[in-house]
């Protein structure tokens, strides 16, 4: 076999492939500082603050006087250099800032945040000025992909116009959110079109390290249940870190490669003769270490293809989606137990018990008998591993695939009396798979070395379709 870049690039496409095969759903993508740079020269965190401290007249040394004290804990000095923006604010500086500010409801940090926000307004995608004329090929593969949802750390808003669909979703509004659905920007570090959120000072990332439990616990379901891709950023970023000790505590997987998770580097030195590695080995935290898998590519392009290879979403409406699951989760958690509004539950049951009625009440096609579906298929694959004694869902699927490789039955890939994919959309949506005891007791029995016999009867399952 070639050990080129070529051959490289096919391998990982097939692992893609794959994987997506594997986890029926899109992908989700978690955006570093790395990709604005690539797409509009956008400064890293070092650079950012070297322009700040050159538009503040009150911070009178040179950078090097910070970088030599300092270090790169650029947290600290921004911390510094809002002390310098407070006091520059309320002398000489006042006109720079809105007059909003300079009241007591605001911390004195809004006036560094208003800044960075400032400058980072600037920025745009311009592939000319970058020096790469497949830029816009690129960021064309990049939409095309249509992610699930996509995360990022990012102050910018350079993702919102290549995703005009998708809602951002800002700082500590993702906790208060009831629930996450399809086409989110989670931008959890803040948005410059809000100062406030930014996560920029000292307080600031206390504040973020103390939320960031219930983030993790809202988030946690997406990186495990979903392929997952980090772009624009380096293997030892501590967001990254942050991410993967959470899978980590989830999974205790010690050690084995996490199936679902890529990295992507950006390396200027690869040339067809390069086979760069496949997996890293990151350390997350003290005698923890994890291994996940690692892209490497001068041009992102053919790496978003190769995620984008499920289809795309275009067909679905996600604002219609959006709106469709917050009206149904109001419904079920506030308005129904306080009745704010009126149920005729003769209605209701009559609707259920018909598939059709059911799915008008909605606007979609038929799922048939849905009240059966949810009797016979009560598990997630969580559910299925926890059934058989695991602690984490990997270990059921695993099971899955090694009763594949030896019987050639593929319990997924189809609607059956083990298995119910339940779509949201179209084929290239995302969807929810689900387990009926029959698979449980399949899995058990192949796993214990049991007889056991496959059903082969498929169910009959109407798709539903927006």
């Amino acid at each position: 076999m070639a050990m080129d870049y070529k051959s490289y690039q096919q391998e990982v496409a097939t692992d893609i492939a794959s994987v997506l095969r594997d986890y029926s759903c899109q992908p989700i993508v978690f955006v570093g500082s790395g990709l604005s740079r690539r797409y509009a020269s956008a400064p890293n965190w070092e650079e950012l603050l070297r322009k700040l401290a050159s538009e503040c007249p009150t911070i009178d040394m040179d950078f090097a006087y910070y970088k030599q004290t300092y270090g790169s804990n650029f947290i600290k000095i921004g911390s510094l250099f809002a002390d310098f923006y407070h006091q520059w604010a309320w002398g000489a500086g006042r006109s720079r800032f809105p007059e909003e500010y300079f009241s007591e409801k605001y911390p004195r940090e809004i006036f560094i945040k208003h800044a960075a926000s400032e400058l980072l307004k600037a920025l745009e995608i311009n592939p000319q000025a970058s020096g790469h004329a497949e830029i816009l090929a690129e960021i064309a593969a990049l939409k095309a992909m249509s992610p699930h949802s996509i995360i990022t750390t990012n102050y910018d808003k350079l993702l919102e116009p290549i995703f005009d669909d998708y809602e951002p979703v800002i700082g500590q509004q993702i906790i208060r959110k009831g629930y996450l659905s399809i086409g989110e920007i989670f931008k959890i570090h803040g948005c410059i079109s809000d100062p406030m959120s930014l996560v920029l000072t000292e307080e600031d990332y206390s504040r973020f390290s103390s939320d960031h439990k219930y983030l993790s616990a809202k988030l946690l379901t997406y990186f495990i249940e979903h392929p997952l891709l980090f772009i624009g950023y380096n293997a030892e970023d501590p967001n990254i870190k942050m991410v993967l000790y959470d899978v980590h505590r989830m999974l205790r997987n010690n050690f084995e490669l996490v199936p679902n998770m890529y990295i992507l580097e950006w390396d200027p030195s690869i040339n067809d003769a390069s086979y760069p590695v496949r997996d890293k080995v990151l350390s997350v935290a003290d005698g923890i270490n994890i291994r996940i898998k690692s892209i490497s590519a001068s041009s992102f392009g053919w790496v978003f293809k190769a995620f984008g290879v499920a289809g795309n979403l275009e067909k679905v409406d996600t604002k219609l989606l959006r709106a469709l699951m917050a009206r149904a989760v109001q419904l079920i958690r506030s308005d129904a137990p306080k009745r704010t509004v009126e149920i005729d539950f003769q209605t209701l049951e009559h609707a259920v018990e018909s598939g059709d009625s059911f799915a008008k009440l909605f606007g979609l096609t038929t799922i048939s008998d849905p009240s059966q579906v949810n009797l016979n298929y009560l598990y997630t694959l969580t559910g299925v591993a926890e059934q058989l004694g695991y602690g984490y869902w990997s270990k059921a699927h695993d099971l899955i695939r090694d009763l594949y490789y030896q019987t050639g039955f593929d319990m997924k890939s189809t609607d059956n009396v083990y298995h119910i994919s339940m779509r949201t959309g179209n084929a290239a949506a995302s969807k929810t798979n689900k387990y009926s005891q029959k698979a449980v007791d399949l899995l058990r029995k192949f796993r214990d070395g049991e007889e056991y016999q496959i059903e082969t009867m498929t169910v009959n399952v109407k798709k539903s379709s927006l």
